[in-house]
Formats: structure tokens, sequence, C-alpha cells
């Protein structure tokens, strides 16, 4: 098993699906890059867990690393596996719920 990083640096590969643990049961996030013009955030969703449907000001992409996600935009649900990538339109309700477990990471831009 590989060490998991406790820092993320400049000009350095990083292992990205060791970014973040899944744990029974949660959902858990850690945000990787935090600037004004936007964030890049890893989450790791245990199988069953999601969010409620929600609306964000700005778009923004998903993209699944691991596992397989249902991402319901604007009432439509969509299937995303690993490998895939999805845009969630801004102001357009938008929810997750794990399929089976799976990691995704999120960027939204803000300007």
């Amino acid at each position: 098993m590989s060490e998991r990083p406790t820092d993320i640096h400049a000009e350095k590969a990083a292992p990205l699906l060791a970014l973040v643990d899944y744990q029974q049961g949660s959902i858990v996030s850690r945000e990787i890059v935090k600037k004004d013009a936007g964030t890049v955030t890893l989450f790791a969703f245990d199988a069953g867990q999601g969010l409620s449907e929600h609306t964000a000001p700005f778009d923004a992409l998903v993209q699944v690393l691991d596992g397989m996600a249902e991402i319901t935009i604007a009432g439509m649900p969509h299937q995303v596996s690993a490998g895939e990538m999805i845009i969630m339109p801004a102001h357009k309700p938008h929810a997750l719920q794990a399929v089976r477990r799976f990691k995704m990471m999120l960027v939204m831009i803000r300007a």
C-alpha cells in the first residue's frame, strides 16, 4: 500500500487517488487548491452517501476518479463513472449520490 501524502507541493507529482480516503458511512473532502479565482477539492463518498439538491453561483466540473455516481442536474440523472466528467452549470439545481463508493475531483472557477 502506498504512503498517504500529507502535503501537496507545486511542481511535484502526487498520487491523486491516495490524497483522500474512503471512510465507512461518510463523505470525506480535501481541498487541494484554494484561490480567489476558484478551488479544486477531492471527495470520497462511501456507498449510499450523497449531497442533497442545491445550487451554486458558478459552473462546477466533476471528474469521477474511482467508482460510480449518479449526478442529477435540473431533475435529469446522469451515471458518471471513473474516467468520466460532467459539468454542473451555475444556478441549476444538482445533487450527487454514490451508486457505489466513488472519488471525485470538483473544480469550481469563480472568475
